[in-house]
């Protein structure tokens, strides 16, 4: 069973504040949005949330990630995009009053602030600032499907560097190293590109060989995403 508990129960209402969709919002409407949002701590491989659930909850991501799933017409997993610390999700249904469009399950141990759908509608028409960031969030996340859309018909090494990239703009963390994202597993990665498994494999160790990239078992390096991008030119 997943762990959960209330944010006003301790400090972890902190965490929730501080999520990016928060920032440079008044502090009253922040303290009246988490309210009566739960947080909950759940294993890798879980499913959250299942396409055609109804919407009763957005979802910010405190720690770890997920990932978000569909199936294409040959029942074909399909990921859609990989979501980390700080993302939301499940924004869309209370939006529209529409079933849950995808699926979404955690790639590792996950934290999630559960926030009741009409408080995060509330908050949306409280204060304009709030729905100018799910706007951009939006946009964002619309600019990278038609991206990885233009890609699909290119090379494999261009398909795999703008996934990386992709993973890089949403989950990179800078390091003296450079940007640093989650080492996911390469079945995440191959569904995410469209390409075989085997194919990503091949194409992660060439980029590693030329220095492109470094790899541990935790996470994957980019020491020059300007480098990684001249690939795809």
């Amino acid at each position: 069973m997943d762990d959960w508990h209330n944010p006003r129960d301790d400090s972890s209402n902190v965490s929730i504040a501080s999520a990016p969709f928060f920032e440079g919002l008044p502090e009253a409407a922040i303290e009246k949005a988490i309210a009566h949002m739960v947080m909950r701590s759940h294993p890798a491989n879980q499913v959250i949330l299942l396409e055609n659930d109804w919407g009763s909850s957005v979802y910010f991501i405190l720690t770890g990630w997920v990932k978000i799933r569909t199936y294409n017409l040959d029942g074909k997993e399909v990921t859609l995009n990989i979501l980390g610390t700080g993302e939301l999700f499940g924004e869309m249904a209370p939006l529209d009053e529409v079933p849950r469009s995808t699926d979404v399950i955690t790639l590792a141990p996950t934290a999630i602030g559960n926030m009741p759908a009409q408080d995060f509608v509330q908050l949306l028409n409280a204060e304009p600032q709030a729905g100018v960031r799910l706007a951009k969030l939006m946009a964002r996340r619309l600019r990278q499907v038609n991206r990885r859309l233009r890609l699909r018909e290119s090379d494999s090494t261009s398909r795999v560097a703008d996934i990386l990239l992709f993973l890089a703009e949403g989950q990179g963390k800078r390091s003296p190293k450079g940007i640093e994202i989650p080492n996911l597993p390469h079945r995440e990665l191959s569904s995410l590109s469209g390409l075989a498994r085997e194919t990503v494999t091949r194409v992660l160790s060439k980029l590693e060989k030329k220095g492109l990239i470094e790899r541990d078992r935790e996470t994957l390096c980019i020491p020059d995403s300007h480098a990684l991008e001249r690939l795809m030119l």
